[in-house]
């Protein structure tokens, strides 16, 4: 190989890949206008103080948001902590209703008893004065008996 074919070589392989270069770099530009063409741009793009002043507004709002977050979560908190002592107090109500109902039934057993006794004791009082009686009883004895009687009601 001679001096003169490798620089010539060496030219055409300079030549080529420049060739290559323009030749792709006037494809992109093809396809640049064609893409620019097909789809027009009718709506102005947005400008850059629009777009800081959105995130400035998205930004008031994010905080706004946290710190209705940090808010609600408080308030959580404390419905939480009111709802344990509710649940401690409706705990502490059951175990006094159980109770004040076992006083109940034991005063109604009470009750009870001295409604019988008293019953008793009644009939005892009315049937002593009818046997010890007379028969021409006074009418002051039977008005006493219906005042006890009445009293029974």
């Amino acid at each position: 190989m001679s001096v003169t074919t490798t620089s010539t070589r060496r030219v055409l392989t300079v030549i080529a890949v420049a060739a290559s270069l323009l030749v792709g770099l006037g494809a992109i530009r093809a396809a640049a206008a064609w893409t620019a063409s097909a789809a027009p741009l009718d709506v102005a793009p947005v400008s850059a103080q629009s777009l800081q002043s959105r995130l400035a507004d998205e930004s008031a709002r994010s905080e706004a948001l946290l710190e209705r977050l940090a808010e609600l979560t408080a308030h959580t908190e404390e419905l939480s902590t009111a709802l344990a002592a509710a649940e401690t107090q409706i705990g502490a109500d059951a175990e006094h209703a159980a109770q004040l109902a076992k006083d109940l039934a034991a005063a109604k057993k009470k009750l009870a008893a001295l409604e019988k006794s008293i019953r008793g004791a009644s009939r005892v009082r009315v049937v002593a004065p009818a046997s010890t009686q007379v028969a021409g009883g006074s009418s002051h004895d039977d008005e006493d008996r219906e005042d006890e009687e009445d009293d029974d009601d």
